[in-house]
């Protein structure tokens, strides 16, 4: 049986005509100066002619395929596009040989069974690289041809994102355990659009995933593959429905409309979340000692406490400032304090952390490493001696008389110059700091002419140790102006930062918009990300009663995405198959919002209302759809 959607015309003969006119032009600008004007552009997809076995052929036991086409094709990425079922283990080979697709089965066939071969889009004509699209080859090694088909569409479970590429398969065991152990029974893969389509299904009970199939054995084997899967059977059925054709004496005129029955399959419009599960085994990724005074771990998951380090050609002692830098312990970074220990070009100790054996229970584990800088300290001093030689004689050739510059302490300071009224000022330095003189910091508000003094809040972040931020209660419309004395830092490694002065205005009431949402059809615990342009995240806020409201935004185009933050934690938690926990469901607001300054929205949002499939606007889409 074949299955394929094209334009039904003839490619006209005046092509033809007109290919032996173009040759016979050819030969008369050999004499004649002139432009040589080709024939019209071929824009339709081949068409099929026959086959070996036939197409819908029963008791069929070749695994050599042969299609033949009308004119000379290619394959597109076959091994992307081209989805046989059921799932071959072994590779098969799939080739176009001038006008013939061929295809060698690797795999023993399986009795009584239907096999389908969907192309997708990857049959083009040779030439213009028109598709065939839908091409799909059935036949049977039974006496029958199962024919109904499964359709739905699979999106990313933490932004509703189409996942282009991806396997959904199904199951007629319906053992939690299958899809970790067993190859699928069936199998199609989604397109752009995330839209999958499986054929060939005979009657039954199934289950349905979707895999990122990592390894190719076409099971959930790897926990870094990513997956979904439907809490609910899936039954496939058929209906008759009725269609109208129409008939045309001409491009204007109708002739006649007909009513013709089909066979409709279902489910048309199953819906699958995919996501990758939380990582949780642990063990040391890798270490790095790009510099002479810093060192790091980086470990494939957090843990609930650092690790022990003890040194074996050092004191770890008050040795070191310790820097995590995504507060979870992942990835430790080690700035060493002592000078006499960093010029150490090789440092060795004993690491003992959690590491995750072969029963997947966290035990303790030691090694024991040598970090080699990859600057020696030795060498590093040298290209800093040689870099200050040439910058000496630069500036002895510039002005002798000029003193020698003063290095400083970087330090990055973040105060626009148009200051949000909830914004605040963040001062960044490459190195930690070892002391901070804050009666250097002044925080001043212009009050008519003169500069006063106002109260301010000067910490450290909570993420990162090298950053520091001063907040304070600014008013609309004022002008204010932050400076550091000279010397107010001093860096772990010995140098102090310079003096700086920012001035800033914060941006008046009218300035601004608000957006409020009335949220309908969320659970208890939800909170509503305020998303630009990009689908980034630009405001968190918590649903309360009802309502998500989003104060001070400055014009310009939002999206918004609800989270039903089922355990409260304040994150997207992805799902488990082990414990068939589905992720936390995400809703999109269907419209991307766009205001200018002093403008108010109110929009009712019902979370349920549409689809998840068609909930999430184009715009906001990574990958965009026709």
């Amino acid at each position: 049986m074949l299955d394929y959607k094209q334009h039904n015309r003839r490619k006209p003969l005046f092509r033809r005509l007109t290919g032996a006119a173009a040759i016979v032009a050819v030969l008369y600008s050999c004499a004649s100066v002139g432009r040589l004007e080709g024939g019209s552009i071929d824009e339709e997809p081949p068409r099929f002619v026959t086959s070996s076995p036939l197409p819908g052929a029963l008791h069929n036991n070749k695994k050599r395929i042969s299609i033949e086409f009308d004119e000379y094709i290619k394959l597109e990425k076959a091994n992307e596009k081209v989805v046989i079922s059921p799932p071959q283990v072994q590779q098969p080979e799939i080739k176009a040989s001038g006008k013939r697709v061929i295809i060698n089965l690797q795999d023993t066939l399986k009795a009584n069974t239907t096999y389908t071969v969907d192309f997708g889009d990857a049959i083009q004509d040779n030439n213009e690289g028109n598709a065939l699209s839908s091409f799909t080859y059935t036949f049977s090694t039974g006496d029958r041809l199962d024919s109904m088909a499964i359709a739905g569409t699979l999106l990313d479970a933490s932004n509703l994102e189409p996942v282009k590429g991806m396997l959904v398969g199904l199951h007629a065991n319906l053992a939690d355990t299958t899809f970790t152990t067993l190859p699928f029974d069936r199998v199609g893969r989604t397109d752009s659009r995330g839209q999958f389509s499986i054929r060939g299904v005979a009657p039954g009970k199934y289950r349905i995933y979707a895999l990122q199939d990592a390894d190719q054995n076409f099971m959930f084997s790897q926990p870094t593959e990513a997956i979904a899967f439907n809490d609910s059977i899936i039954i496939p059925s058929m209906e008759e429905r009725v269609r109208q054709d129409t008939s045309w004496v001409d491009s204007l005129t109708v002739d006649t409309i007909v009513e013709r029955k089909y066979t409709y399959f279902l489910p048309d419009d199953v819906l699958l979340r995919s996501f990758k599960e939380k990582t949780s085994s642990q063990r040391l990724m890798k270490t790095e000692r790009l510099t002479p005074q810093k060192f790091s771990f980086y470990f494939t998951a957090p843990a609930d406490s650092l690790p022990l380090l003890k040194g074996l050609n050092f004191d770890e002692q008050d040795a070191f400032i310790v820097e995590q830098t995504t507060g979870r312990n992942d990835t430790i970074h080690y700035w060493i304090k002592d000078s006499l220990l960093y010029q150490q070009d090789t440092l060795k100790m004993n690491l003992t952390y959690l590491y995750t054996d072969t029963l997947k229970q966290l035990v303790p584990r030691t090694d024991t490493l040598k970090l080699v800088s990859k600057i020696g300290y030795k060498k590093l001093k040298e290209r800093e001696k040689e870099e200050k030689e040439k910058a000496d004689k630069k500036k002895k050739k510039k002005d002798e008389e000029e003193p020698e510059p003063t290095t400083f302490l970087q330090m990055d300071v973040y105060a626009p110059s148009a200051m949000d009224v909830y914004d605040y000022i963040t001062l960044t330095f490459t190195e930690p700091i070892a002391s901070i003189n804050d009666t250097a910091l002044h925080m001043r508000q212009k009050v008519d002419s003169l500069w006063e003094d106002v109260p301010f809040d000067f910490a450290q972040d909570s993420l990162d140790l090298k950053r520091y931020n001063v907040y304070a209660d600014w008013k609309f419309g004022e002008s204010y102006e932050f400076e550091v004395d000279s010397m107010a830092f001093h860096g772990l490694y010995g140098l102090f930062t310079d003096k700086v002065k920012k001035e800033f205005k914060v941006k008046k009431p009218e300035e601004y918009g608000q957006i409020f949402f009335n949220v309908t059809g969320a659970d208890s615990l939800a909170f509503v990300e305020l998303l630009d342009a990009q689908d980034k995240v630009v405001r968190t806020v918590p649903v309360v009663e009802g309502k998500a409201d989003f104060y001070y935004l400055n014009p310009g185009k939002y999206g918004a995405r609800l989270i039903n933050d089922t355990n409260g934690n304040g994150i997207w938690d992805t799902g488990d198959y082990a414990t068939k926990r589905q992720p936390e469901m995400v809703y999109y607001y269907p419209q991307v919002l766009e205001f200018k300054a002093n403008f108010d929205l109110i929009q009712d949002w019902d979370v349920t209302a549409k689809p998840l499939d068609k909930q999430k606007p184009e715009e906001l889409k990574k990958t965009k759809t026709r």
